[in-house]
């Protein structure tokens, strides 16, 4: 499989010296990482009866995509190997290498073309996370994409899971269950199958556990499992239905708060969210970001997701601003072209994704003011008001005279999840 390809020489030219810090250039341990052998075996993670399950014979193939910027030789290496080893060779159609401008010019992604089934397109300038998807999405020639991040690990048949539901469903877009690889030792460790995708109102991503309900309703480990939010870095998408949906928002920069955009997007305009338990793929988690962004760490993010929340998020948008008020005045170019998909898409509002998507502790809804409505709580007389740009807790309820002050506003309803 390797023949033609000089692992050795490859690795050694970027090596870590001995002396230098091994997390500098990349924000994780350089040198365990080298330590570690491109092919190394991997505990199967899945739950037991995954291992039983069968999938259909002529599932389609795909285009796996991965983008990296001054990645670590080893970890993009141990990507790539770990998908050729651990997938059948009929479903990978190709694997398209896209380096968003990294400093060792076009050395070290055409060295990797020598692999089976990559090819290699190279940026002229720095482009980010999201525009680099996007150009290899345009290249790619399968009818379905995968997207990876360029330091993670595939297991044990991950693939053919993720292919069936897409071919079962196009219109959904599903994603593996998301194992850790330790940022210090490089140790594959299992995640729990019982989480799902959430956020607060500053666009913050976080697992949230699924509720002592939802997991006494799942009688089948191996069923997938509807997640509001997607982590982002990996999932798979019908390309027809990717391109229908507008790709990425193209002028999002660099990283951060694109799986927003594009999960708000997918469940409005008519398509849903999956995570896959019998799919399992390893990720390294780091604390911070090993590269620079040109506008700014926390700029870059406001402005990515001020974005998705004028575009998606209705007044709802307010408990953004008011969860991250550095938002207001920033910066955020034209949206113009993604309202106008939105509207030409007919996708649905973001109150029906919070109703339909989204049920957690605490769940938002526009309606009529009325006593029994406010926060369910017994003598609660509180809910928001929206009638300005910031959100005030304001008393719907008069008490003393019986009446009712603000007919339209926002109620804030504490329930159980579902």
């Amino acid at each position: 499989m390797l023949e033609g390809f000089d692992e050795r020489s490859y690795l050694n030219a970027r090596r870590w010296k001995p002396g230098d810090d091994p997390y500098t250039l990349y924000a994780f341990n350089q040198r365990e990482s080298e330590r570690i052998p491109s092919n190394r075996a991997l505990r199967d993670t899945r739950h037991y009866r995954c291992t039983t399950l069968h999938y259909d014979s002529d599932l389609p193939p795909t285009s796996i995509i991965i983008t990296f910027h001054n990645e670590a030789r080893s970890t993009l290496l141990r990507t790539i190997r770990s998908v050729l080893n651990r997938t059948p060779v009929h479903l990978i159609h190709e694997i398209i290498l896209v380096d968003d401008f990294s400093d060792d010019g076009e050395f070290d992604c055409q060295l990797l073309t020598k692999l089976p089934k990559v090819k290699c397109l190279r940026n002229n300038k720095r482009e980010g996370l999201i525009r680099s998807r996007v150009r290899g999405a345009d290249a790619a020639r399968a009818g379905v994409l995968t997207f990876l991040d360029s330091h993670c690990e595939v297991n044990k048949d991950w693939l053919p899971p993720l292919l069936q539901r897409i071919k079962q469903d196009p219109t959904c877009v599903v994603s593996p269950v998301i194992d850790i690889i330790n940022m210090d030792t490089f140790a594959y460790v299992a995640a729990s199958a019982d989480l799902r995708g959430g956020f607060d109102w500053s666009l913050h991503f976080k697992w949230e556990q699924l509720s002592p309900e939802q997991r006494a309703r799942r009688t089948d480990p191996t069923q997938p499992i509807k997640t509001p939010i997607i982590a982002g870095g990996l999932f798979v998408i019908d390309r027809s239905w990717f391109n229908h949906l507008g790709k990425y928002d193209t002028a999002m920069d660099i990283w951060g708060g694109e799986n927003f955009e594009i999960s708000f997007r997918v469940w409005q305009c008519g398509g849903s969210l999956e995570i896959l338990p019998c799919s399992r793929v390893g990720h390294v988690f780091r604390k911070k970001h090993p590269y620079v962004f040109p506008e700014g760490n926390a700029n870059t993010y406001i402005k990515n997701t001020r974005r998705t929340a004028e575009v998606w998020m209705d007044d709802f948008r307010l408990f953004y601003y008011s969860a991250r008020p550095a938002a207001r005045g920033k910066s955020y170019g034209d949206i113009r072209s993604r309202v106008e998909l939105r509207k030409k898409l007919n996708c649905k509002s973001f109150k029906w994704y919070l109703d339909n998507c989204f049920l957690c502790v605490f769940k938002v809804s526009f309606q009529l003011c009325t006593f029994s409505s406010f926060l369910s709580l017994p003598a609660a007389t509180l809910c928001v008001n929206f009638s300005s740009m910031h959100i005030q807790t304001v008393q719907c309820y008069d008490a003393s005279k019986d009446t009712i002050k603000h007919h339209q506003c926002t109620c804030l309803h504490c329930i159980s999840k579902k």
